[in-house]
């Protein structure tokens, strides 16, 4: 067989593997937004008694479980094989759906135990979601791995794409049953698993370098570490919040101090400098894509789930062209203008009305995150090839952990907030103990929310009764308009990143321009 012909079946094989990897990404995408967009319903959240923090946390349960998932998977991938993650994380997947569809079929005779499953179903699905992650990027990344960043932003499409067909299905559905739409997961899950069950992996591009083990942890270092065992150590204090927090504090330490006996480094500078950033930008993609529809039900007559749909669709196509537009800005030039037209499209989708109006800021801002997540990812692989899967998984990984962990419920915080800033006026003399409820994230993040029970009673006891009527409507209309102000508040996130991503451009000038990092090359 010539080499031409080899060359040419090798080429096949990891297209035909590209493409799997391709539909597995969109499967995560499926059990994501199906969830989100059930989650935005009324009636469900009404059913299970949550307050908007606690959708949040709701919503936060199907994210940070990616990240361990992710980050432990990165630490094993090389040992257990590309096929066994695989496998994982199908069957995560499906347990999910089995989960999902058995608690909404019993919701109304059993509120607290579909509540009970559609928690931890989010959890389970998370670990399935992050395990799919965990092994197409290094199996992308190795078999292009002179291009990198085209690839894994062509091979990230999927996520959008997945948004897109999933979220045109759930809204084509209507009233259909929420069993129905969940059960969606399962098509694109065993397209995926069929296609990739007797497909052989390649060997990592770290591995066949030789680059070992400890030296793949060394890149990702203590710095690294002690962000992953600071975020984990939240997530056991929400998870156990009766427990002693000092243990919880004890097992996050000792995660970072054995990390750093074993590895004697505080990792690469860039790397802990990039892990920092990817906190912000997936709070600015993903936090906000789990709550667009959510926000903006209220100040919209049609489906809110379109504006998602239309986001995602504006990611999925400018994603498959990255190559020309990375080779013509940069990758730190397309995330500094990703950056500002975030921010300006978070901003306008802040006060927009109108139909035109607001599908124009929604542009905008689809215009700004389309290209964050995987160019990130690009930027990681090629300065950190020593890092092999773990670098490379673990950016996703702390992404996808912050926003779950703080994130969302910081953006239902946001809201909560929004909301009292637009009650108080209409309740001028009354003070604020007898309007809200403290509470709190995490036993870190305190916030407070509209206690409608005292709202209601001090409604009788303070208007008149032929003013009652009119002053409920006005409680009503507050409500509803003061989620959508929220957005303004979140650009914040693309702001730092902003600082940061124009920082790093000048420190690689004042190197002689960006350059990747080639193992091959001995650099």
């Amino acid at each position: 067989m010539s080499d031409t012909t080899v060359s040419q079946a090798e080429n096949e094989t990891n297209m035909f593997l590209f493409w799997g990897c391709f539909i597995a990404l969109i499967t995560t995408a499926f059990g994501f937004i199906t969830r989100m967009f059930l989650l935005d319903d009324p009636a469900i959240v009404a059913t299970l008694g949550l307050d908007p923090a606690e959708v949040g946390a709701f919503k936060g349960i199907q994210v940070w479980p990616f990240a361990l998932s992710i980050i432990i998977f990165s630490l094993i991938i090389d040992k257990v094989g590309y096929k066994f993650s695989m496998m994982f994380a199908f069957a995560c997947q499906f347990i999910w759906a089995v989960m999902g569809v058995f608690a909404l079929s019993t919701i109304d005779a059993d509120p607290e135990r579909a509540k009970f499953l559609i928690y931890w179903g989010g959890l389970i699905l998370a670990l399935g979601n992050g395990t799919v992650e965990a092994f197409i990027n290094p199996v992308v990344a190795t078999m292009f791995d002179k291009d990198k960043t085209k690839w894994l932003n062509i091979l990230h499409a999927g996520w959008p794409g997945g948004l897109v067909i999933a979220g045109i299905l759930v809204i084509f559905m209507g009233e259909l049953p929420w069993t129905i739409k969940l059960a969606t997961i399962a098509i694109p899950a065993i397209i995926y698993f069929l296609m990739l069950i007797k497909v052989e992996f390649p060997k990592q591009e770290r591995v066949a370098a030789g680059v070992s083990y400890k030296d793949m942890l060394s890149e990702f270092g203590i710095l690294g570490a002690a962000v992953v065992g600071f975020l984990v150590t939240l997530q056991l204090m929400d998870f156990f919040p009766e427990g002693n927090k000092m243990v919880f504090m004890g097992i996050g330490v000792a995660m970072v101090v054995a990390f750093g006996l074993y590895t004697k480094s505080l990792g690469r500078p860039l790397m802990f400098v990039l892990i920092l950033i990817m906190m912000p930008l997936a709070t600015t993609e993903i936090g906000t894509d789990g709550w667009i529809s959510g926000i903006m039900s209220s100040v919209v007559t049609f489906h809110a789930g379109w504006i998602l749909v239309y986001t995602s669709f504006i990611m999925m196509v400018l994603r498959f062209f990255a190559g020309p537009i990375v080779h013509k800005l940069s990758a730190l030039g397309l995330l500094i203008l990703s950056c500002v037209l975030a921010i300006a499209g978070l901003w306008f989708l802040s006060f927009a009305q109108g139909v035109a109006v607001i599908f124009a800021a929604a542009t905008l801002y689809a215009l700004g995150k389309t290209f964050f997540w995987p160019t990130m990812l690009g930027i990681v692989s090629e300065q950190t090839p020593r890092g092999g899967a773990l670098t490379l998984n673990a950016i996703s990984g702390i992404g996808m952990l912050a926003v779950g962990t703080l994130g969302f419920p910081y953006i239902g915080a946001l809201q909560a907030d929004k909301e009292i800033q637009a009650v108080k006026p209409l309740f001028a003399s009354v003070q604020e103990d007898q309007l809200l409820t403290d509470k709190k994230i995490y036993e870190i993040i305190p916030y407070q929310v509209l206690n409608m029970e005292k709202v209601n009673e001090l409604v009788v006891d303070k208007a008149p009764e032929a003013e009652q009527a009119n002053l409920k409507d006005k409680i009503d209309t507050a409500r509803k308009g003061s989620g959508q102000k929220a957005l303004a508040s979140m650009t914040i996130f693309p702001l730092i990143m902003l600082l940061c991503y124009i920082a790093m451009w000048f420190y690689f000038k004042s190197k002689g321009g960006y350059k990747p990092v080639s193992l091959n090359d001995g650099h």
